[in-house]
């Protein structure tokens, strides 16, 4: 019977480790983004099928060379 005891304070140990876990994971923002991984894997196959233009470089001050 002293056992059962042992595995039920145990099993609070156990729990309040898990608790302790995800309020630490909510509180560091792991939820923060629910919107985004329901559409990433529709726009994945998108970028890999699209063929790679050569960037345009943007004028800046230095490609300019304003004084």
């Amino acid at each position: 019977m002293s056992v059962l005891y042992l595995l039920i304070g145990f099993s609070f140990l156990v729990a309040a480790g898990f608790l302790i876990a995800f309020l630490w994971a909510v509180k560091s923002g792991q939820f923060e983004d629910s919107y985004t991984p329901s559409v990433r894997m529709l726009f994945d196959d998108e970028l890999k099928n699209k063929p790679e233009k050569p960037t345009e470089q943007v004028p800046t001050e230095k490609t300019l060379k304003i004084k």
